[in-house]
């Protein structure tokens, strides 16, 4: 439960703030040239490639060191395969801390605390996130952007032409979503095509119900492996969003259109003329693309979000978050001086000022945060009780890859739910050997 509290702590990010600067980032960023290359590995593409290209520029001027990027939608797969072989890119984006603890077990993660000024990590980061990236007491992993998982986005014109007042609860948005239905609209627009990775967004709702309504306690023991899959409560977490995603009436296109639409454009039938569906639900970062897609909206006066409802009152104001997490293969000057840059707040600003992520690092401005919406995540955070991290992002990889394709299954086959469970069961009981 501590974890669980402390890592409130490292994601309000709208207090505290000093202005950027510190240690680590002039370490990064000055000290004369370095030269050479330093390889990247990360599965960014479109907006969040644009992002990190012009994060770079400042960093390849000062320091003469060139950043090679390969980008792939199957980072995990090729990272296995490269770190296999034993010819890992220096650094690499990791799927999440799971399978960063798979690769530390086996001595291929560079211990960053011999890299990184931990003196300044510490006044930048809270304790929880470093938490996060250590295995076996070493540092592995640094997270560079973060994100709240379980918002609603919406139009407000849309709901206020609908008469719909924001929703508290799940059975008042249920409520809504079936008066929709009976008026012949579509309240959902729902997108769980990733490449290799489809049905991740599927997780996240799942998660969001999990923990509204097990708890954290029985959170943590699901992810860690204590809690089977077949048991009552992760069933009732399956049935509940099934309420939604199992009934072609509730979402844009039917169930076909959620398998094969990409998470990155599922929101666009929210600002069709007229509207073709009334609610998405995406983590913060989805702005970003929102904004890219549509140019002209406006945030808050022309889409907005409202934090997942409440399940259980028990469990009011719970928060899911994730981040992006970097992990050091090869020990190099370039390598060192790149991961330094990576965790300054000069190069985590561009993610905030792009409205394409949340930082971690606390010297990062108020300033920065370019609209009402980030404050809008920020307040949702300072209000919880209760902050967890992505339980598929814990989960050991080849678990956490059965939950994407059990998502895809589910969704194409509802009636199947039982034999998914113990499909997945059985997949626990391998993976957390």
């Amino acid at each position: 439960m501590k974890k669980i509290f402390t890592l409130l702590i490292a994601l309000l990010l709208l207090t505290t703030f000093a202005f950027a600067g510190g240690k680590q980032e002039k370490k990064a960023t000055t000290g004369g040239k370095i030269g050479g290359t330093v390889s990247v590995l990360a599965v960014w593409g479109g907006n969040e490639l644009e992002i990190f290209n012009k994060m770079i520029k400042p960093f390849e001027e000062r320091t003469g060191i060139k950043v090679q990027y390969e980008g792939t939608r199957d980072v995990e797969a090729v990272l296995t395969t490269r770190v296999k072989a034993g010819n890992p890119p220096d650094i690499a984006g990791l799927p999440g801390p799971g399978q960063m603890a798979e690769f530390a077990k086996e001595g291929k993660l560079v211990d960053l605390s011999k890299v990184l000024d931990m003196n300044q990590m510490r006044k930048d980061y809270a304790q929880s996130w470093i938490d996060l990236g250590t295995v076996n007491g070493k540092l592995v992993g640094l997270f560079i952007k973060a994100a709240i998982k379980g918002p609603i986005w919406y139009r407000p014109q849309a709901l206020k032409d609908e008469g719909i007042a924001i929703p508290k609860t799940w059975d008042e948005m249920m409520a809504v979503s079936k008066k929709l239905v009976s008026e012949g609209k579509t309240p959902w627009a729902i997108g769980l095509e990733s490449g290799a990775a489809s049905g991740w967004p599927g997780t996240d709702w799942l998660e969001d119900i999990m923990l509204r309504t097990a708890g954290p306690k029985k959170y943590m023991d699901w992810y860690k492996g204590k809690l089977s899959w077949t048991s009552p409560e992760v069933k009732k977490a399956w049935k509940m969003w099934g309420e939604i995603v199992a009934n072609d009436k509730m979402v844009y296109g039917g169930r076909q259109y959620v398998l094969s639409t990409n998470f990155g454009q599922a929101f666009a039938p929210l600002f069709y003329n007229p509207p073709k569906a009334y609610f998405h639900h995406q983590a913060t970062f989805i702005q970003s693309f929102i904004q890219k897609q549509f140019p002209n909206l406006k945030p808050v006066k022309d889409f907005n979000f409202f934090g997942f409802p409440s399940i259980d009152p028990k469990y009011k104001n719970a928060v899911e978050a994730a981040g992006d997490l970097f992990g050091m293969f090869n020990d190099t000057p370039q390598a060192r001086a790149f991961m330094r840059y990576l965790a300054s707040a000069e190069a985590q600003e561009y993610w905030v000022k792009a409205k394409a992520g949340l930082s971690p690092n606390r010297s990062v401005p108020l300033s920065a945060y370019p609209d009402p919406l980030l404050r809008n995540a920020g307040s949702i955070l300072k209000n919880a009780n209760i902050v967890v991290f992505d339980a598929s992002d814990m989960m050991p990889s080849s678990m956490n890859q059965a939950f994407w394709a059990a998502v895809m299954k589910y969704v194409q086959n509802p009636d199947k739910l039982d034999s998914i469970l113990e499909g997945l069961e059985k997949v626990r009981k391998e993976a957390y050997k």
